[in-house]
């Protein structure tokens, strides 16, 4: 199991890029990063997501409209998961452009049991107490049922002189609205051709010069992006397409 932070607040950009830029950008990186132990040499770790929401989309039909403030559901493991594995149940809140996120290890079929019934596990060790008040508030509050499960093969590397400053490359973002389990398999439709990446600035205070310059001399900026966000959105124009035939 990946070792990982339960509550944290940070900031969080997304640039778009293709194939040719990740790499050269990579290169650019290695003096002031090193690679995460789990995607050295080039590699690739896979996470796999279900997001939660209500009968009616509400919670991302808020987000999609760039509010203020918006928050999402969503449970999470590093590759397939069986019932008795480890995964995080998380909520991700986004106030201002300030992300904070609150997760929580949970087993898999006890994370299960709670999103059905709404009712906590009993405590156990590797659990965050509090955050299980506030996943119960958050279900109870919103009714939420699994939505949509995502997958995406990610790289990341970390700063060498400042560990908040990180950087993920996600590629092969892909989801399905059938089947939304984390014990099954990682098969769904591309949301992105198979040559473009989401890159994601992970920091916070501000980006160093060093990492300025290699934005500045890709051409990059920051884009708005959501993974969930845009597959909601082909979601609804299948729907359409399917009504005027």
């Amino acid at each position: 199991m990946m070792k990982a932070i339960e509550v944290f607040s940070r900031v969080e950009h997304k640039y778009l890029i293709d194939d040719s830029t990740y790499h050269r950008i990579c290169e650019q990186l290695k003096p002031y990063m090193y690679e995460d132990g789990f995607s050295r040499d080039g590699g690739f770790y896979t996470i796999w997501n279900i997001y939660y929401d209500t009968d009616t989309d509400e919670l991302i039909r808020k987000s999609i409209e760039k509010p203020v403030y918006k928050e999402k559901l969503r449970l999470r493991s590093y590759g397939r998961a069986k019932p008795d594995s480890e995964v995080f149940l998380e909520i991700k809140k986004k106030f201002d452009g300030v992300v904070n996120k609150r997760r929580t290890r949970i087993k898999l079929y006890e994370a299960y049991e709670f999103i059905e019934t709404y009712e906590q596990p009993q405590i156990k060790k590797y659990m965050n107490r509090q955050v299980l008040n506030e996943l119960e508030f958050f279900m109870k509050f919103y009714q939420v049922k699994p939505k949509v499960f995502l997958a995406y093969d990610r790289a990341a590397m970390f700063c060498k002189d400042n560990p908040e400053l990180r950087i993920t490359f996600d590629k092969n973002i892909r989801t399905r609205r059938d089947n939304v389990r984390l014990d099954l398999n990682d098969e769904g439709e591309l949301i992105l051709d198979r040559d473009m990446w989401i890159m994601e600035i992970k920091v916070v205070n501000s980006y160093p010069l060093w990492l300025l310059d290699i934005l500045n001399s890709n051409n990059l900026f920051k884009t708005s992006f959501s993974k969930y966000g845009t597959e909601y959105k082909r979601f609804l124009a299948d729907k359409l397409a399917d009504k005027e035939k």
